[in-house]
């Protein structure tokens, strides 16, 4: 009998379809079916109850009621490196209603749980009201409930308890994951132990994750939290990976990628952590119309083992990363959200370095640009913010041109060896490509038809912040534009790290950036900014609320509250829509 071992992860949701990711056991057909749906996606009423959710008789009731409501499907697994995966399309849905469902493998109930604490997992589709956009990224499998965390509080894991003790409170029409999803090259403890027991940790890479079977156990240690299965199980989730997702620095440099590539064990590490976020994490980003249609996913279903087919996928995105986008966009309603790869699309020749290959580039000025006027805020999401305290873009800057011989040779060598040991990576470290992003941000946000605002989404940097763009020219855009920056999720930060951020942010810090700019003999940026809120440090989690033209951003910390548990503080709400 078929055993569900992972998921379900609701992922896409409009107002008619949804689908729902599931790990299996064995081969087995994967069933979603809906109960009654309820007139409003914030009444508990028809969304079940905690009592019994799990027993034989919630099944057969929810049975009737999907027959009546027809609102379900089903799809068969497909297998990748022995183990079983379905991504199951669910139609039939009624915008603006919630459905409570079940997922059945060969006919028989596994979710939810019998003995669930939890509330019933609901497909809550979108109604054309407000937008509630959940954001951060970079998060540490949180340890078990009887091991003390070392790094406080899980935010993702706070949100969810908050959500099923008042299951008609305001919860997030989507959260959107910014990267760092697992630590391939940071593991826990108890992955530590798995893997010394599996290979050795004398075997490089050690302690980190080798291939997709290690790969599979970093989903499962971080997907089977109770908090976090729940939580993924009912709010859908859009994500993208950045560096741990593969390894620190990941595709800092050309330099840097040689020297990587020259290790035995490299290979089999990027094969399997690109197969593996195709599979957990790249699948769920897409329509069912966009699965539909994808030649992959077409041949990785057809054929009895998938596994061939996806890793010479991965070797091509590898070899020639402009033939693969892990970019896409959704839009709710009116709220237009593009997610931009800003990791594997690189051009690293230091000749023409940069974020994005010209196809990349193109593709998201296509998608920015698209039906102007049908969507009133403009959200991209790239893991490396845009805006950094200054000091820290113009360090970037500064060492950009020192990499691509402003000051001579020995300043390059010099220059690549601090990029590679400050981090100095993000899109300040590619100026060109930072110029061109504001060149499209000021194009999208002018004119009759602009959003009301243009917001970058980002994290990376393990603290929250919020800055301003400003054009002196006077070539800025009608709309708002926004840095906002939130991570992270559970993870920390050295003491010495958050003076050196406060610092960037000061004037002395940008008197001293700026100096460093004319050392490296590069123009300032054409772009201003300012900071408007933070720096915050902690575990946390920002939340946009989109009605109309109006934004409204909430910050929310995990703090462990008295006794046992934690809970999320709301630090920081603000409206930031100009009246």
């Amino acid at each position: 009998m078929a055993v569900l071992r992972l998921g379900p992860v609701l992922r896409y949701v409009d107002g008619s379809s949804a689908t729902v990711w599931v790990e299996t056991s064995r081969p087995c057909t994967v069933e979603v079916r809906c109960a009654g749906t309820t007139e409003s996606a914030g009444s508990t009423e028809g969304a079940g109850s905690t009592e019994g959710a799990g027993s034989t008789e919630g099944a057969g009731s929810a049975e009737g009621a999907a027959d009546e409501a027809g609102a379900g499907g089903e799809a068969r697994t497909f297998q990748i490196a022995g183990h079983h995966y379905a991504m199951v399309p669910v139609t039939g849905l009624t915008p603006g209603t919630a459905s409570a469902y079940e997922v059945l493998l060969d006919g028989t109930h596994v979710w939810p749980l019998p003995d669930s604490p939890f509330p019933p997992p609901e497909i809550r589709t979108p109604d054309g009201g407000a937008v509630r956009i959940a954001f951060g990224s970079c998060r540490w499998a949180a340890p078990p409930k009887d091991e003390k965390d070392p790094v406080g509080p899980d935010a993702l894991d706070t949100l969810a308890a908050r959500l099923a003790a008042a299951p008609a409170a305001e919860r997030p029409d989507v959260l959107l994951l910014l990267g760092d999803q697992v630590y391939a090259d940071e593991t826990s403890e108890n992955t530590r132990r798995w893997i010394a027991a599996r290979r050795g940790l004398d075997e490089l890479p050690g302690n980190q994750v080798a291939d997709y079977e290690e790969y599979t156990h970093l989903y499962r240690e971080s997907w089977l939290d109770p908090e976090i299965r729940w939580l993924l199980s009912t709010v859908p989730s859009c994500m993208i990976f950045d560096d741990h997702d593969i390894i620190d620095d990941w595709n800092t440099s050309a330099s840097w990628l040689a020297d990587i590539r020259a290790t035995p064990w490299w290979r089999e590490r990027l094969l399997g952590g690109l197969m593996s976020y195709w599979v957990h994490q790249h699948l769920g980003n897409l329509s069912p119309a966009e699965l539909a249609a994808d030649p992959l996913y077409a041949a990785v279903r057809e054929t009895p083992d998938g596994t061939d087919v996806l890793r010479a996928y991965a070797a091509q995105s590898d070899a020639d990363p402009a033939s693969v986008r892990w970019s896409y966009r959704r839009d709710f309603g009116r709220v237009r959200v593009v997610m931009v790869d800003s990791r594997a699309a690189r051009v690293l020749d230091e000749d023409k370095r940069s974020m994005l290959d010209p196809g990349e580039a193109e593709w998201l000025r296509e998608q920015v640009r698209d039906d102007p006027g049908s969507y009133d805020h403009l959200l991209i999401g790239t893991s490396l913010p845009w805006l950094l305290p200054h000091l820290v873009h113009d360090a970037e800057t500064w060492d950009a041109g020192l990499c691509r011989g402003e000051r001579g040779p020995r300043w390059a060598r010099f220059g690549e060896k601090l990029r590679r040991g400050a981090d100095l990576e993000h899109w300040a470290a590619f100026p060109e490509s930072f110029e061109a992003l504001g060149r499209l941000i000021a194009e999208a946000g002018s004119g009759p038809q602009a959003p009301a605002t243009v917001c970058v989404l980002s994290g990376d940097v393990h603290h929250a912040y919020v800055a301003e763009a400003a054009w002196p020219d006077g070539t800025g855009p009608d709309a708002r534009v926004l840095q906002l920056t939130c991570s992270p999720v559970h993870n920390s930060i050295p003491l010495s790290m958050r003076i050196g951020f406060r610092f960037g942010w000061s004037g002395t810090g940008r008197a001293i950036g700026r100096r460093l700019v004319r050392h490296g003999r590069l123009a300032h940026p054409s772009v201003e900014w300012r900071r408007t809120g933070g720096p915050w440090f902690g575990n946390q989690l920002m939340t946009l609320t989109l009605r109309g033209r109006e934004a409204v951003l909430r910050l929310d910390q995990a703090r462990a509250a008295r006794g046992a548990g934690a809970r999320l503080t709301t630090v920081r709400e603000s409206v930031l829509t100009p009246e």
